[in-house]
């Protein structure tokens, strides 16, 4: 299939500026700042924060947790699904 040519501002090799006063806000991870050694699968609530609305585990660079801690959450929070602590699959609306 051919596409066709658009007059867009892509097709004319223009590149997007960024705004120099919009910078993104630099991720810290949590649980250095908050001194936490161990993760405790548990804490629902703490480890919901880091799931998104369809129960998925959110990346680290939306997060901003470091390599070590996203692994020990990961861990923590497969722990607390398997003990139905926090949900496998988010919400589902009944759409058929």
């Amino acid at each position: 299939m051919a596409r066709k040519a658009t007059s867009s501002s892509a097709s004319k090799g223009r590149k997007r500026r960024e705004r120099p006063d919009r910078r993104p806000r630099k991720l810290v991870c949590y649980f250095c700042t908050e001194k936490i050694d161990y993760i405790d699968y548990k804490d629902a609530a703490m480890l919901r924060r880091f799931l998104s609305d369809r129960a998925k585990i959110r990346a680290r660079r939306v997060t901003g947790t470091c390599g070590r801690h996203q692994r020990e959450l990961a861990i923590a929070i497969k722990n607390g699904r398997e003990l139905a602590l926090l949900p496998y699959t988010g919400l589902q609306s009944d759409s058929r």
